[in-house]
């Protein structure tokens, strides 16, 4: 005989109703013992979470601030002749003056551009080699103006771009990586150096917001941290 006719006929003993009731305030708050349990679990969670991305955050900080100043002290003389910058959020070496790179609409490196990379890479292998353990990545990369030679449209402009930038940092790798300087360094470079062309994705724009034609066309080598890849790696996690 359930509750509800033991009620009517009046069978139900006195307290078998409270005895009924009881259990489902213990179930009550065994359910609400294991939601504070789980919320408890999630707050730990989400407070390891932010002290391993702090944690890598400062690591990533004290790395940047160490490979710009060692950087900056191995090349500082060097930039303004050079035309070139360092930039300490990328941890990029820019090369400015499209002029002295590359012939327009060319991949061939000018001579002076190659002296520049007598110089310059040689010496930029071996400031990397204290930091080592740190690097993920160098990246050459190759950025254009959105113009192209001929009067063709925006899109086609675009594609012969990305072709020449590709082909133009590839020559860089290619000419960097088979200098007799570098001969100790190739088994790293092989492994940690890549060419990439952007085309004019990332262009350089004045102050009023126009295109500058001549800073879109530029090199630079771009230093990537495991720090850094680490901070991407929890964010997408």
């Amino acid at each position: 005989m359930n509750t509800q006719t033991a009620r009517i006929f009046g069978t139900i003993r006195s307290g078998e109703e409270g005895e009924h009731w009881l259990s489902v305030s213990d179930m009550m708050a065994g359910l609400m013992m294991v939601f504070l349990l789980i919320s408890v679990a999630l707050m730990r969670s989400a407070f390891i979470e932010r002290d391993q991305i702090k944690d890598v955050a400062v690591t990533y900080q004290e790395g940047q601030v160490a490979i710009h100043d060692a950087l900056m002290d191995e090349f500082k003389s060097d930039l303004e002749k050079w035309d070139a910058r360092i930039d300490r959020d990328t941890l990029s070496v820019e090369f400015k003056s499209p002029e002295v790179l590359f012939e327009t609409g060319e991949a061939n490196l000018q001579s002076h551009f190659e002296a520049i990379l007598n110089d310059f890479f040689p010496r930029y292998l071996s400031v990397l080699r204290r930091f080592r353990k740190n690097i993920e990545e160098v990246r050459i990369e190759g950025h254009t103006s959105s113009g192209w030679t001929s009067a063709v449209n925006p899109d086609e402009a675009y594609f012969n771009n990305t072709w020449l930038s590709q082909e133009r940092t590839r020559s860089v790798l290619k000419y960097v990586y088979e200098l007799p300087d570098v001969a100790d360094d190739r088994g790293w470079v092989k492994s940690k150096v890549v060419a990439v062309g952007f085309s004019s994705s990332r262009l350089v724009l004045d102050q009023q917001g126009f295109e500058d034609r001549k800073a879109s066309r530029r090199v630079l080598f771009r230093i990537i941290t495991d720090a850094e890849v680490q901070i991407r790696k929890i964010l997408d996690g």
